[in-house]
């Protein structure tokens, strides 16, 4: 990139503005931050902060580029990081962010689709292709080698008759 002034957006292309909240420029957080003006402009030239500027030009540091200056300062100063360290962190949150919003979208779908699956156990229960009650189950273990059928539980169902094989036995 060229060195002097950052070009005007041209006419008819507008660049985002600022919106509510407060604003600061950067002497304002230079001072703030106890550090130089051109080491908030390197960290602009690098990609980790982006400042919204005014049609004159001016940067503008909002809010969240403050936060994000505070997270860039802590790195650097109190970890020693050096700036291609601080931009993969800082990639690694935003992806990570980005991934637990979809994690948090996709756990909103499941209960939406619990609630629904809930909603129709009864009418899945009576569609069901093989209707069996519980107590219609019974375990036999036949008597001798002959097939012996015990008696049924309910008259209205015959019993379930499970018999061992010589090979479970």
């Amino acid at each position: 990139m060229p060195r002097g002034r950052r070009p005007r957006a041209p006419e008819g292309e507008t660049r985002p503005a600022p919106g509510r909240g407060k604003y600061y420029m950067i002497s304002v957080v230079a001072k703030s931050y106890g550090i130089h003006p051109q080491t908030l402009r390197l960290y602009e030239r690098e990609g980790l902060l982006k400042p919204s500027r005014t049609d004159g030009n001016t940067r503008l540091y909002s809010e969240d580029d403050l936060r994000q200056l505070e997270v860039i300062l802590n790195l650097t100063r109190d970890l020693g990081v050096n700036l291609a360290g601080v931009e993969i962190i800082l990639n690694m949150r935003s992806r990570i962010e980005q991934m637990q919003g979809e994690v948090n979208e996709f756990m909103q779908y499941v209960k939406r689709e619990m609630v629904k699956g809930l909603g129709d156990w009864e009418q899945r229960l009576n569609t069901a292709l093989v209707k069996s009650t519980p107590a219609g189950l019974v375990l036999a273990e036949p008597r001798s080698s002959s097939s012996a059928t015990p008696a049924p539980l309910d008259d209205d169902e015959p019993p379930i008759v499970v018999r061992k094989t010589a090979r479970d036995r």
